[in-house]
């Protein structure tokens, strides 16, 4: 309540509220020109920002037409095929090669070590080129007969499961008997 009793500037209501809104209007002036200034410095800088980006693109673009737009009278020469570096595609998520009759933790690891980590990518390697995997890590490795995976895992791959597994039945430890 002492705000109620505190005495107006001015005894007339009329003068009181022009002079609430003068002090009202100097107090939004003040605010604008406080973050007027506050901002000014950060404002230039990404002014200064856009104008570099912009200048980027249009750098970009001549750079592209050049390249791309051939001199007059003049063939570009084709690009040569031995030139194209080929990047292997790694899958997101690697395939459970144990599933695989003869593959247990330890060889699926040494293969996964070697890129070999889906159905796919174990179907398209000879049983050769795993044998020589397989040896080189080692004795403990060498008794395995890799014959039959690149098979195995063309039917995994395939998602024929039913016919993976009879096949499965018949091997031993992953062996034609």
């Amino acid at each position: 309540m002492i705000i109620l009793q505190a005495t107006p500037i001015s005894q007339n209501f009329w003068i009181a509220g022009f002079e609430a809104l003068a002090l009202l209007a100097l107090a939004a002036y003040i605010g604008w020109w406080i973050a007027r200034r506050t901002f000014a410095v950060e404002l230039a800088s990404l002014e200064a920002d856009v104008h570099t980006r912009h200048k980027e693109l249009n750098d970009c673009h001549k750079s592209k037409l050049a390249v791309s737009t051939p001199a007059p009278g003049r063939i570009p020469e084709p690009v040569q095929p031995e030139s194209l570096r080929v990047v292997p595609v790694i899958p997101s998520e690697p395939d459970d090669l144990e599933i695989i009759e003869g593959i247990g933790p330890k060889i699926a690891e040494l293969l996964n070590q070697q890129g070999i980590l889906t159905f796919a990518q174990l179907a398209e390697t000879p049983a050769e080129s795993i044998k020589g995997i397989l040896n080189a890590a080692g004795p403990r490795f060498q008794i395995h007969d890799p014959t039959t995976w690149p098979e195995q895992a063309s039917l995994a791959r395939d998602g024929k499961w039913d016919e993976l597994k009879k096949w499965q039945d018949e091997l031993n430890k992953g062996r034609l008997d």
